[in-house]
């Protein structure tokens, strides 16, 4: 974590309730970086940008950074070039390329920040010249309901290509921000603001907690003249040369040890010893040669009950090598369809006999479990994500009910295994590792007993609220 104690100690004995705002700038303090690269990176990959939109984005950016200009301009083009498009497509289009490219670029402790603010009950926003569907996937995954930001009309949903209001930049910004703390109730100067850039001083000046956070050089010396605290958020990962040698040293190693095992596994007429080989050895060495390390509390919770079903919230390709390190033996796994011509999964899967299943047809994918419950029946554990899919950051998504149902069915125990950190050394969508620690916290077990189909629901919250307390509470609860 970055050095941000004394920011928490700030807000935990602060005012508390709804009537005090924390307003948090997106660009460069809640992300690191800008939100409309990726989106206009994005955008050209697919064709959706046009020579002359193309040459006035490139002028009017030289504008800004040479000769000053403020983003009025810039803002307008990439607005005008929406018009005509639906608005509920934009928005599904942008939660893609959060997911792909944005949710990296999240300050891991830009979370824990607001996180604080929220047990205090504060009324959370996120303050922004960006526009709605730039923001909006962040702030749901950070959990934060309000945006003030640049606003796009439209007309029935359709975009019209021209701007709903003022630009949030500069003294606009500030004057959203003091418009919404008008209509909510929020007492200003009890208030806290966060930003990286010095166009935010109006905003910063608005609030009696400003802080300059991950500032730019301009805003730092302004905060220094004004007494502003200024710190610095840990940023994510990049990668090194050395962090992609170890990464193909690791999947090499774990592949070779699958290899190996398959083939030990033929000899001997079992593929189950060679999966529980490639499990065990394979899954050390791999971490080992990446150089990221477990930290395991409860790990005797998983041999109380065998079989059962292990739920772990899924984040990467590594948590392939923690489950395996963590269960060891006797156990098999359940996959989306997609995974198994996989280079990297589909050898795991056909050694360890993984079922899967196909997410896009909720009747055939019922169907495919059969077997599993049967393999729960004769012995075998299971591993499954009740997410169904990869969260892009470190945010819990809601959980399905199929793994429950099979626990259920097979009248087997759950088994909640929770990871911290395996997003963080290996992103949702990439192959390299970087070294670090792994937490993994394993529970006891879940008896099913009694469970039916009327009262499920109720037994699905009490696990992922498991999840929920062992994330928050995490490190001063294991």
């Amino acid at each position: 974590m970055a050095d941000i104690e004394w920011l928490l100690e700030q807000i935990e004995t602060g005012p508390e309730g709804p009537a005090v705002g924390a307003f948090f700038d997106f660009d460069g303090t809640l992300i690191d970086g800008y939100s409309a690269t990726a989106f206009f990176q994005e955008r050209l990959k697919k064709g959706d940008i046009g020579v002359k939109e193309l040459v006035a984005t490139l002028a009017e950016t030289v504008n800004i950074e040479r000769r000053g200009h403020d983003v009025d301009e810039l803002m307008r083009i990439g607005v005008g070039a929406q018009a005509g498009k639906s608005f509920d497509e934009l928005e599904r289009w942008s939660k893609k390329v959060f997911a792909k490219k944005i949710a990296g670029k999240l300050y891991p402790d830009a979370r824990v920040l607001i996180d604080a603010h929220k047990r205090m009950g504060h009324t959370v926003v996120v303050a922004s010249s960006a526009t709605e569907p730039q923001i909006k996937p962040t702030a749901d995954d950070l959990g934060v309901r309000y945006i003030v930001c640049t606003r796009m009309a439209d007309d029935g949903g359709v975009l019209t290509g021209a701007l709903d209001g003022p630009i949030m930049w500069g003294q606009g910004k500030a004057d959203g921000v003091r418009k919404f703390a008008r209509s909510h109730k929020i007492r200003l100067k009890d208030s806290y603001a966060y930003s990286n850039g010095a166009e935010d001083v109006p905003m910063l000046e608005l609030v009696g907690h400003p802080c300059a956070l991950n500032a730019d050089p301009e805003l730092t010396a302004v905060a220094k003249q004004h007494g502003w605290p200024v710190t610095s958020l840990n940023k994510p990962p990049s990668t090194t040369p050395a962090d992609v040698v170890r990464s193909a040293a690791a999947i090499g190693v774990f592949a070779g040890s699958v290899g190996a095992a398959a083939t030990l596994g033929l000899l001997n007429g079992s593929r189950r010893m060679g999966a529980n080989i490639a499990a065990s050895a394979g899954s050390d060495l791999g971490l080992a040669a990446a150089g990221v390390r477990l930290n395991i509390v409860g790990e005797e919770n998983a041999w109380v009950e065998r079989p059962a079903v292990f739920l772990f919230n899924h984040q990467s390709q590594l948590d392939v090598f923690v489950l395996g390190a963590v269960l060891r033996r006797d156990f098999t796994g359940v996959a989306k369809k997609e995974l198994e011509y996989s280079p990297f999964f589909g050898p795991i899967g056909y050694l360890a006999d993984v079922a899967y299943i196909d997410r896009g047809n909720n009747q055939k994918a019922q169907h495919q479990l059969e077997p599993v419950v049967d393999m729960l029946r004769s012995g075998r554990s299971i591993a499954i994500a009740p997410e169904g899919t990869r969260s892009p950051t470190s945010r819990l998504l809601p959980f399905k009910k199929g793994p429950f149902h099979m626990a259920m069915q097979a009248h087997v125990p759950i088994v909640p295994i929770v990871m911290r950190n395996c997003g963080e050394i290996m992103a949702a969508h990439s192959m390299v590792i970087h070294p670090g620690t792994v937490d993994v916290a394993v529970l006891p077990p879940v008896s099913t007993k009694g469970w039916t189909k009327e009262n499920l629901d109720e037994h699905v919250k009490e696990v992922r609220d498991m999840y929920l307390q062992t994330l928050a509470d995490w490190p001063t609860s294991l």
